[in-house]
């Protein structure tokens, strides 16, 4: 399998996920879905697949003290470029995965939250903990009195 495939197989691989944690939240299956590991097996082995391939000696030399400039060569190179990329599928839908379960715990909004974080994960994250802070702040007391009932259960 190329390269280009794998980029491609991994970029469609998580959108089941993401569409199902923002348009049916609710749906039983979503939630059995999101609370296991299964999404990040499939890709945490590309990874590292894709990183084992992709290191040389010159690039774990460089690796092992990262200066800007090699790490701009290292991604240069198409195999290090789509294992950064699944990283970031990775991360990005494992915290998706996060403000997607602290949402159905707190019954705090996250559409707009998730959506954010499919394009960019720190963004997401971000407006999660503002819409949080806002919610307990602001809105709905009742979240506050939600999160301290699961803490203390």
């Amino acid at each position: 399998m190329t390269r280009v495939t794998i980029f491609n197989l991994a970029n469609f691989f998580v959108l089941p996920f993401w569409a199902l944690m923002i348009f049916l939240p609710k749906w039983k299956i979503t939630q059995k879905v999101m609370e296991s590991y299964i999404p990040f097996i499939p890709l945490a082995l590309t990874y590292v697949y894709l990183f084992v391939s992709s290191i040389t000696p010159e690039n774990a030399q460089a690796l092992s003290n990262p200066q800007l400039a090699d790490i701009a060569r290292f991604f240069a190179d198409e195999t290090a470029a789509a294992t950064g990329w699944i990283h970031f599928l990775v991360m990005d839908l494992f915290v998706g995965r996060y403000i997607y379960l602290e949402g159905q715990k707190t019954r705090v909004w996250t559409f707009h939250s998730l959506a954010l974080c499919l394009f960019a994960g720190p963004m997401g994250l971000l407006s999660h903990i503002l819409t949080y802070w806002v919610s307990t702040k602001f809105l709905n007391k009742n979240s506050t009195s939600v999160v301290e009932a699961s803490t203390q259960a």
